[in-house]
């Protein structure tokens, strides 16, 4: 058992030294300064059954204070819930930019919902503004009044094709302040941002809620129609990006945030499991190596302390703890980030211990016909 408490403490000091510093809630939007001429900008968003929360983000939308020209284009996925109707009452009662709302009718075989509704959006965009930027956002993202305006001069002072903003997730309920922070710092554990935005590097990654992307960077690419079956689109479309030569940037939002509460632990566990298995490229040995990491990682430390404690093994007792300290000082950040108290730092195991579940109920699902279901629609593995 010493072996496997020491195997967890050298986890931990890779991690923290080894790992492109993942755990710092530093990365914001690059220097910036505002350009000679404001580029135009056309933004897209996709909506399925989002009446609840479109109240609360398309108006921070429609409000943005842009010196540029800049249109809105809602593209209504096939919603029972009266989505597009709303969205076309708050901009009559809203004002603003201009906002289009349309539908593009079910997709064709081979796409995913989502893809399916910015493929429209930015064929209408092309069509009618011809924009030199696309603002890819989510109906349940709620943008400051000058988000857009900061997105343009980052992405045009950096000189990048691709600037994305993880939005700040909502954490209100209980399982929110258990489940949220601990997402977005997996995340980035498995996506550096530093690496990320290090040109060259292979790693590649994007938060969906929240991306601008050169025009001419995305037909260079061939997005949307490159990545049109992908489940796990932010991180598909970052890849197909940067293998075009493009140059992209993902960090934290302070203008940015979600709206979409998660009120029980059901909702959390379907948006974490629907996309697990995908992220493992549906693979049962890569499902394997990731329960056991996760194991080793994030369960051994309290099992060794306790063991060691109990069992009086100074050296387990010591690397377990030792991990376990390291655990709990790298996620802090991340609780400072999301406004919660310090202390919640030690339940990190038992969270983890959660996302190791939803990933395994994730393949289950899979492999019984229900992997990657959203809102009514179930995608195969490609």
């Amino acid at each position: 058992m010493e072996w496997i408490g020491a195997g967890s403490l050298l986890a931990w000091v890779w991690l923290l030294l080894g790992q492109g510093f993942f755990w710092r809630t530093d990365v914001r939007l690059p220097e910036r300064r505002d350009p000679e001429r404001w580029p135009s900008v056309a933004v897209v968003v996709p909506a399925r059954d989002e009446a609840a929360v479109l109240p609360d983000s398309l108006p921070s939308l429609l409000g943005q204070k842009y010196p540029g020209r800049a249109e809105v284009f809602l593209v209504d996925d096939g919603s029972t819930d009266g989505t597009g109707a709303l969205a076309r009452r708050l901009a009559a009662a809203r004002g603003g930019l201009p906002l289009t709302v349309s539908s593009p009718g079910e997709p064709e075989p081979g796409w995913t919902g989502k893809l399916w509704a910015v493929r429209h959006g930015m064929t209408l965009a092309r069509e009618r503004v011809a924009p030199e930027y696309l603002l890819l956002t989510d109906a349940d993202i709620a943008h400051d009044p000058d988000s857009l305006r900061e997105l343009v001069a980052a992405a045009r002072s950096a000189r990048l094709d691709l600037v994305s903003q993880m939005a700040r997730l909502r954490v209100v309920t209980f399982w929110e302040r258990l489940i949220v922070p601990a997402f977005v710092y997996f995340f980035g554990q498995l996506y550096p941002f530093r690496r990320v935005n290090r040109h060259g590097a292979r790693t590649a990654a994007a938060a969906g809620g929240c991306v601008l992307l050169r025009a001419e960077a995305a037909e260079r690419a061939g997005i949307p129609e490159a990545i049109r079956h992908a489940v796990i689109d932010d991180v598909a479309l970052s890849r197909a990006v940067k293998r075009g030569g493009g140059r992209i940037w993902l960090g934290l939002a302070d203008r940015v945030d979600s709206v979409r509460p998660y009120p029980r632990p059901a909702e959390l566990w379907r948006m974490v499991s629907r996309s697990a298995y995908a992220q493992l490229r549906h693979r049962p040995l890569l499902l394997l190596g990731t329960v056991l990491g996760l194991a080793l990682v994030y369960l051994v430390p309290p099992v060794a302390l306790v063991a060691g404690l109990a069992g009086g093994g100074p050296a387990l007792a010591a690397s377990g703890g030792a991990a376990w300290a390291l655990m709990c000082g790298t996620y802090l950040p991340m609780l400072r980030y999301y406004g919660q108290p310090l202390w919640a730092a030690p339940l990190l195991p038992f969270t983890a211990l959660l996302y190791l579940l939803m990933t395994v109920d994730s393949a289950v699902q899979h492999y019984r016909g229900r992997g990657a279901a959203w809102k009514g629609r179930t995608y195969p593995a490609p």
